[in-house]
């Protein structure tokens, strides 16, 4: 009885001893948020002076339908939302994926723009990693420079790809962190610059209530910098014999910085029995070089298979944005035993050019 009470007694020590590891590891993360966050609003006091000044603005578009629709309110995660569609808000999101999953959105910008965003994400224990890629299609642009203004039938094209890394871990029942590595090239005609950039973030889950919390920091990296042959100029020196051959000077572009971000937004979900949910959810955004973003969203499900989605960003002065702020969306989830195959659509009005519209397919293994 004595071996066995001893047993029990360092079993109960064994699972102390973890919890509090996990703890510390917990608050290490909050504690590194929490420093970068205050950096973050130094920086973010400045922005009146700063406004429209950051470069890589294409990371401040949301690429993929629920969240969209949702009026990218998904800074906490869902419980039932695929891992990859939550990375866009919060690297700790993924760590609501279950398993294995893929992911393809199109997204119809303002323009006649198209972008395509890829993603595949592997569950491994209590980790997840994920692999995302987006592709920017300006199409055929006409070329027009300084001696030629005219439109002709010479093209050039532009493209922004972003390529990330993210890994996502579960530190105790209720608390998840992430981080995710982020790629930036920027090509246009025979000039181009990149950048690297990183996100992390955490997400917090209240027990059994169905609210969920989570806070990221978002595009935190080094300059754009552009250089390529499209930056050289001929010119002639100061004093330089008029008839004499012009020389090629390589203008130095002025690097641009990253549009860095906070995000801070909460979720609730309710059961109404077995018929369905509904989720309400809220997010506040401080951009460091724009004006700060508050959003709300609400999610309607049918017995999980029929969602309807809404959402509406609100900002201090919404002329400086040709978006009108609500954002609208539905989805159709399918179960196919222990998988799951998804179709989302979202649709956001927009002022003097056509609404943008997403269409987005997942499957969950």
């Amino acid at each position: 009885m004595a071996t066995r009470g001893t047993h029990v007694i360092r079993q109960k020590a064994l699972v102390m001893n973890t919890t509090i590891r996990m703890s510390r590891r917990a608050a290490a993360w909050v504690m590194a948020i929490a420093v970068v966050f205050l950096g973050v609003q130094d920086v973010a006091a400045q922005k009146s002076d700063r406004a429209g000044t950051a470069g890589a603005a294409q990371l401040l578009v949301p690429l993929t339908a629920r969240n969209t629709a949702l009026g990218n309110n998904t800074t906490s995660g869902l419980n039932n939302m695929n891992g990859l569609e939550a990375l866009y808000n919060n690297p700790a999101g993924l760590s609501v994926n279950g398993g294995t999953a893929a992911m393809f959105s199109r997204m119809e910008y303002v323009a006649d723009i198209g972008v395509n965003f890829f993603g595949f994400a592997q569950r491994l224990g209590n980790n997840n990693i994920a692999l995302t890629v987006s592709a920017w299609d300006f199409g055929d642009i006409p070329l027009q420079t300084e001696t030629s203004p005219e439109i002709s039938s010479v093209t050039y094209n532009a493209s922004f790809i972003t390529a990330g890394f993210s890994y996502a871990r579960q530190l105790t029942d209720r608390i998840a962190a992430g981080v995710t590595l982020k790629a930036i090239n920027e090509t246009i005609d025979d000039v181009s610059g990149s950048a690297i950039a990183f996100d992390a973030g955490m997400t917090y889950t209240v027990g059994e209530t169905g609210l969920r919390m989570g806070v990221s920091l978002k595009n935190i990296g080094n300059e754009l910098q552009y250089a390529g042959t499209g930056l050289i100029r001929q010119v002639q020196l100061p004093d330089q014999n008029p008839v004499a051959t012009s020389n090629a000077v390589a203008l130095e572009s002025e690097g641009a910085q990253l549009p860095s971000l906070l995000n801070f937004g909460m979720a609730y979900t309710r059961d109404l029995g077995t018929q369905g949910s509904v989720t309400v959810m809220g997010n506040f955004r401080s951009n460091s070089f724009e004006q700060d973003q508050y959003s709300g969203g609400l999610e309607l499900g049918f017995q999980d298979i029929v969602y309807v989605r809404g959402g509406y960003q609100l900002q201090e002065d919404s002329d400086l944005s040709f978006f009108t702020g609500a954002t609208f969306g539905a989805g159709l989830n399918i179960p196919l035993g222990a998988n799951r195959i998804a179709v989302d659509y979202a649709y956001v009005p927009a002022d003097f050019f056509d609404a943008v519209q997403y269409i987005t397919a997942s499957v969950t293994l």
